[in-house]
């Protein structure tokens, strides 16, 4: 009974120490405070002002746009990397799951300045065609789809893509209609993992990204050294929406596939 208890607290001071910050914050971006600290009454201006401000819209417009075509151009390479892996030889299995342990356990600043070196020095591109902006973010996302797809591989019934070529599917069919398929919920694990990296990437971005160009995380580090107060609070609220999707989305995938399961009982 107390180690029941001494877990149950344990484990309520750890979400409390990870999400009572974001809590806090999503209070005060209701108020009219200029500061944390200084309550004082309710108001919307903060939302007001996100969605009202041209520079925030634009902001956040580019910024989505980034992370959803450089988390499709993610999913489609990891996807191919994994099942090429998957079906390869056991060494060359073996050393493609190696390299692609390097991007993620490699510090993200090593792999901007890198991809930055790369891209921008020796190849000469320009960064006003946002060209090294995606290759970078999605040299930083596919790994990580890699991840989320080749477990759902490794559980999958290797004899159901034969089957599909005994039954008379092409190549192209069978991986179509079964494999992809039964990797469909990595996919989109591996898609959302991939969009909440390109929104949270700082260094990647800073490095490779247009000079007039902000996402997110690059406009709220520049907006701490001098933006006008209205601006930084409106920044509160763009935060506690973000707060808000990413639970609406989990939630929501974890809700589907109960009610699945439900379902087929």
């Amino acid at each position: 009974m107390r180690k029941k208890v001494c877990q149950s607290v344990w484990l309520f001071l750890i979400l409390i120490f990870l999400y009572l910050p974001v809590l806090v914050l999503t209070v005060y971006s209701f108020t009219d405070s200029t500061m944390i600290g200084a309550v004082r009454g309710f108001s919307l201006k903060n939302y007001v002002t996100l969605f009202t401000t041209p520079e925030l819209r634009d902001m956040i417009r580019g910024t989505v746009v980034l992370a959803l075509g450089v988390s499709l151009i993610s999913v489609i390479l990891g996807t191919m990397g994994a099942v090429g892996a998957f079906y390869s030889g056991r060494r060359l299995r073996t050393g493609l799951e190696f390299a692609n342990q390097i991007p993620v356990v490699n510090a993200d600043v090593v792999t901007g300045f890198s991809v930055c070196i790369l891209l921008i020095v020796f190849l000469g591109m320009d960064k006003d065609t946002y060209v090294p902006l995606v290759i970078g973010q999605t040299a930083l996302c596919t790994p990580f789809v890699y991840l989320s797809v080749m477990p759902r591989l490794r559980q999958m019934d290797p004899s159901v893509y034969e089957a599909a070529l005994d039954l008379g599917c092409t190549p192209v069919q069978a991986l179509r209609r079964v494999v992809l398929r039964e990797l469909a919920p990595g996919m989109v694990s591996g898609f959302m993992t991939a969009v909440t990296l390109s929104l949270d990437d700082y260094f990647i971005t800073t490095y490779t990204k247009p000079a007039v160009f902000d996402t997110i995380s690059t406009y709220v580090v520049n907006a701490t050294k001098g933006a006008q107060t209205s601006i930084k609070t409106a920044l509160w609220a763009l935060s506690a929406l973000i707060f808000a999707v990413v639970v609406l989305a989990v939630v929501l995938m974890n809700v589907r596939p109960g009610r699945r399961k439900e379902g087929a009982i």
